[in-house]
């Protein structure tokens, strides 16, 4: 992101007006002239980079690659000391200016580009791009194991990974077309929209434009109480599971008759769980009923307690109200076993962050969720360490929006991985930070879409494009064309919703139009670490003889 000083102010809004003719009439990306390379794809690997870069970069390889492409490019490959690796992606023909990063999800380790809800980004799907993916510091197995006496890969995973990506990439850029890129954007989800709420929080000028998709923001929560209550919660006293996988489908189509048709259609989408007031005790079991139809009053208790979330003894909140949204039953799988003596992946995902990053200092290998405490003191001690600087809850996006930067959020209300809840806390508290937020960040809510995609829902879309035209042409974000194998739908910026107009098939986008109910549902952002939210607790860690200095 490039500000132009106070000397150069006029120059820039003539440039700027002799610009926005070049915008098409649909009001998409600016027509940007294709740019050709200056040099050749080998010399890439005698390119000096010294002084664009925080750290030394070492090219391992510089090769061109056709096969399997819309475009030839030049796929360039190396390492940001210590041990960020990265993978650049220069089109050897048509390159219109802009570059896209993208992110990466759990707790990294690899190097692939993934354009995800990007994909169909004309840009994109035509190679005109330059892009680039880093595997975060380090390339250990995704258990958490690779953060053990590894201090200074915890702070790359954390935020250094991106920013340095970015910066020899761009550099890289520039050598080989000898221009800068005029536009640079990010885009990622789940680890990759932590990562994405990094770079506005921490390096604002480094993308003029950031998709953010049901972002890891509150890591340490997500991956200690939030993961760990999903398998706590299922336990009973001789550590057997009490709710298995088989009557999710049950619970799922009973929030569906209580709750489908509360958004005013019967279509299997709940546009705002929130308004649904389901009773899990309304299915247990009757004298005489056949338990296949039903649930034992312990079951029902489970089912409440997973929709709830992480609680203490008292009722304390450990993690914000509604952990998992009524009607994702069917994504519950990610912590409902199939049989008893299975492993969920929630078990592994709270116990690679607790052994090896929740105490950064400290690697627990042999910590069992048992150790756990559902206390208030245990909470603090659990997720402070680490939330300081792998958290990406800052709300003062000013400079990021002083910068021009333009920031879309969006989530799956079905999402199983990361409640849309934590998103809704965030957007709630950027608004309340940042003056006339509308004019640069907007929420999605994908009804019925599970995490980053899949689900019930029509969850295949573009995000990047919206965000392209925002940038480059000034036209706000409206109303993003959700698909299916069947179904095509509307979603809206938050908190509008889609409503059909009754005509046409309820399948088809075209049928609905925006609605904002007069009385929009108030997030309940009330629970121990409301706090987090906030510019106050953050730190800049250093890596010093082996140990995180905080």
């Amino acid at each position: 992101m490039r500000r132009p000083s106070p000397l150069l102010l006029s120059a820039v809004l003539v440039a700027a007006s002799a610009f926005a003719a070049t915008a098409p009439p649909s009001g998409g990306p600016a027509d940007l002239r294709a740019l050709t390379p200056r040099i050749d794809c080998a010399a890439v690997r005698g390119v000096d980079l010294s002084r664009a870069t925080d750290a030394p970069v070492t090219i391992a390889s510089a090769t061109v690659v056709t096969a399997g492409t819309p475009a030839p490019y030049c796929e360039v490959r190396g390492t940001i000391a210590p041990a960020d690796t990265f993978v650049v992606r220069l089109p050897t023909e048509g390159w219109t200016q802009r570059y896209v990063q993208t992110g990466c999800g759990g707790l990294c380790g690899n190097a692939t580009i993934n354009y995800g809800q990007a994909a169909g980004c004309e840009p994109v799907t035509d190679g005109a791009v330059a892009s680039a993916t880093t595997d975060m510091g380090h390339q250990g197995r995704n258990d958490g194991s690779w953060a053990a006496n590894n201090p200074q890969a915890q702070i790359d995973f954390a935020y250094r990974g991106v920013h340095v990506t970015a910066q020899t990439a761009k550099a890289l850029i520039k050598a080989f077309y000898g221009k800068a890129p005029r536009y640079s954007y990010f885009t990622g989800c789940s680890d990759g929209g932590r990562e994405a709420l990094m770079a506005a929080q921490r390096y604002p000028d480094d993308f003029d434009g950031i998709a953010a998709g049901a972002p890891a923001s509150n890591m340490a929560v997500q991956n200690t109480f939030h993961h760990a209550w999903n398998v706590l919660a299922n336990k009973d006293a001789n550590g057997n599971y009490i709710l298995l996988a088989n009557k999710l489908p049950l619970v799922h189509t009973a929030v569906l008759a209580a709750c489908d048709t509360i958004d005013g259609l019967r279509d299997g989408l709940i546009d705002d769980p929130r308004l649904c007031r389901f009773n899990p005790s309304t299915l247990t079991c009757k004298a005489g009923q056949d338990p296949s139809t039903c649930l034992s009053a312990a079951e029902a208790a489970v089912v409440r307690k997973l929709h709830d979330g992480a609680v203490t003894s008292s009722g304390a909140r450990l993690e914000p109200y509604i952990s998992h949204e009524w009607g994702s039953e069917l994504e519950w799988t990610l912590f409902i076993p199939a049989a008893q003596g299975q492993t969920v992946a929630s078990e592994n995902f709270a116990l690679s962050y607790l052994r090896y990053l929740a105490q950064p200092n400290n690697p627990r290998p042999t910590y069992q969720l048992s150790d756990l405490r559902l206390t208030v003191e245990s909470f603090w001690k659990t997720v402070m360490p680490s939330s300081s600087y792998m958290a990406a809850l800052d709300p003062d996006l000013n400079a990021f929006k002083r910068g021009g930067g333009k920031l879309i959020l969006w989530h799956g209300w079905n999402d199983q991985h990361i409640s849309p809840q934590g998103t809704l806390i965030y957007y709630d508290a950027l608004r309340r930070s940042v003056g006339n937020a509308d004019s640069f960040a907007k929420l999605y809510l994908f009804p019925g879409m599970a995490h980053c995609g899949g689900g019930e829902g029509p969850n295949s879309f573009d995000v990047l494009t919206p965000v392209m035209s925002w940038v480059e042409t000034g036209k706000q974000p409206g109303r993003i064309v959700a698909t299916s194998a069947a179904r095509t739908r509307p979603v809206f910026p938050y908190p509008a919703v889609a409503r059909y107009d009754g005509t046409g098939s309820t399948d088809d986008a075209s049928n609905f139009v925006a609605y904002t109910p007069r009385n929009p549902v108030r997030t309940d952002a009330d629970w121990v670490g409301k706090g987090l939210y906030s510019s106050q607790y953050q730190t800049w860690p250093r890596a010093v003889n082996g140990k995180l200095v905080l």
